[in-house]
């Protein structure tokens, strides 16, 4: 699961994009996918760069700096507490 402050950055260099760009990202899939986030760093990162955009090349450095937290899984649950969460989840919506 993502941090809050690595949410926050996808969160602002998703606006940042929509404004200055035109580009649509996914704020969620920034802040939990290494692979993605890296991605829209290096978007923002060129963008930043060819209109020029100071703002865009820093927060895509911010993101680029987050990438470790985002990498570092969450450990796995085991499956028999995931369906015990199932279950009370369920019963407590009855």
């Amino acid at each position: 699961m993502a941090s809050a402050d690595t949410f926050a950055i996808a969160a602002h260099l998703h606006v940042l994009l929509r404004r200055k760009t035109g580009r649509v990202t996914d704020t969620e899939w920034m802040a939990t996918n290494a692979d993605y986030a890296r991605a829209m760093a290096q978007l923002a990162r060129h963008s930043g760069e060819s209109l020029p955009d100071e703002e865009l090349v820093k927060w895509a450095e911010r993101l680029e700096q987050a990438l470790p937290a985002i990498e570092a899984p969450a450990p796995p649950r085991p499956l028999l507490t995931v369906a015990k969460d199932a279950v009370r989840y369920m019963g407590g919506l009855r």
